[in-house]
């Protein structure tokens, strides 16, 4: 892995450019084994020394950094100021956020975790960008507040990109205040109930900050009894109005045959540390995505029974993870429900020698590819790595 000072990085993409050089842009290199192998580079370029926080604007609610920012830093300097990104730690880092990665890998990958419920995803939080392109040049799009946002929205066309069509340098990202009080809670019991129960949750004029359902080995793991659940994480400016919320749940849920666990602060990030995953040598990272109403059909799959999975009750969108010893037909086998239940399946991370493609080809290949040709006419970033185009190296 390369890592120039950042007064060298234009010259030394521009240099690669010249010579067409295949290389991968990078930020500390924590995830690069995520997703479909890279064909043809050895030069790993990674802006880790681009770790500046440039400016934060407080009162205005938006924070520019550097995109080799450590997650963690940042978080630690804007909770100073009682800010933060309302996003979550990826997968794989501790409940503190060690390991976590840099603010630039996070928004290559765009993946967002169940703070998506009331937040939205990290491309919604994203309102300005500079990039280095292909050939070196710098190009921005964005602006630095929020009611000022011109220019083509690249912040949109990046986020998710892979590293596939350019190197990010800089992100403006809105923040928000912390919230004061949060109560959770855990319920548990039969897939019908609690998805009649996910149903009532996303019709009423409640907002939770996360609204996840957990496998029955995820609960295992947590020190809960082996069935479903559903974890609420539930915020507010008023802690006699959490309470009410809290209560209008568990009423709803007991009517329902639920049964409800109250969770403080301390014991609700505990429970969410468990869904950050255990990073296991050699195993499967698969990343899923269905219908939201489809969420509780896909849970019953024989195959996810003894999985640990976390999923999205209101994005259809979550994680599940196994040790080397789950079948490849078995993966397959999930990726054929969920495209039955109109939504896809990422493999970010297989046994060694595995063969299942990181994704499949999906419609709009024709215009992706059309994309990739503008920003990267010489094919040199991240080989093999385009997000809706299936490996040419798979079956």
């Amino acid at each position: 892995m390369i890592t120039p000072e950042p007064h060298d990085l234009a010259d030394l993409v521009q240099a690669l450019h010249a010579e067409g050089t295949p290389w991968l842009p990078a930020g500390s290199g924590s995830r690069l084994h995520w997703g479909p192998p890279v064909q043809d580079t050895s030069t790993v370029l990674s802006c880790q020394r681009l770790n500046r926080i440039l400016e934060h604007a407080v009162g205005d609610f938006t924070v520019t950094v550097e995109a080799g920012t450590p997650l963690r830093d940042l978080q630690e300097t804007l909770r100073r100021q009682n800010q933060w990104l309302t996003i979550d730690w990826p997968w794989g880092s501790d409940a503190e956020g060690h390991g976590a990665g840099t603010v630039g890998g996070l928004v290559a990958r765009g993946m967002a975790g169940g703070l998506r419920q009331r937040y939205l995803g990290v491309r919604d939080q994203l309102i300005g960008i500079g990039l280095l392109r292909a050939d070196g040049v710098a190009a921005r799009a964005g602006g630095k507040v929020v009611k000022n946002v011109a220019g083509y929205d690249l912040m949109r066309l990046f986020t998710g990109s892979w590293g596939s069509l350019g190197l990010i340098t800089e992100v403006t990202l809105r923040t928000s205040p912390q919230p004061p009080e949060r109560r959770g809670l855990l319920l548990q019991g039969e897939l019908g109930p609690l998805d009649e129960l996910r149903r009532w949750l996303l019709s009423s004029s409640l907002t939770p900050e996360l609204i996840d359902w957990w496998s029955p080995a995820v609960a295992t793991q947590a020190g809960a009894d082996p069935q479903h659940a559903l974890l609420l994480g539930l915020a507010s400016v008023s802690d006699a109005a959490l309470r009410a919320q809290c209560l209008e749940i568990r009423t709803r849920a007991e009517q329902l045959g639920l049964r409800g666990q109250p969770l403080d602060p301390e014991r609700l990030e505990a429970l969410r540390a468990v869904a950050l995953g255990h990073p296991e040598p050699g195993g499967w990272l698969l990343r899923f995505g269905t219908l939201p109403s489809q969420t509780a059909a896909l849970l019953a799959e024989r195959v996810l029974r003894d999985l640990p999975v976390v999923l999205g009750a209101g994005s259809g969108l979550g994680d599940g993870w196994a040790g080397s010893d789950l079948p490849a037909y078995r993966v397959e086998e999930l990726r054929r429900s969920c495209v039955a239940r109109g939504g896809v399946l990422t493999v970010l991370q297989q046994p060694p020698g595995g063969h299942v493609p990181a994704w499949d080809d999906v419609p709009s290949k024709p215009m992706i590819e059309a994309v990739k040709a503008q920003f990267d006419p010489k094919q040199q970033l991240a080989r093999g790595r385009l997000p809706g185009v299936r490996d040419p190296l798979r079956p």
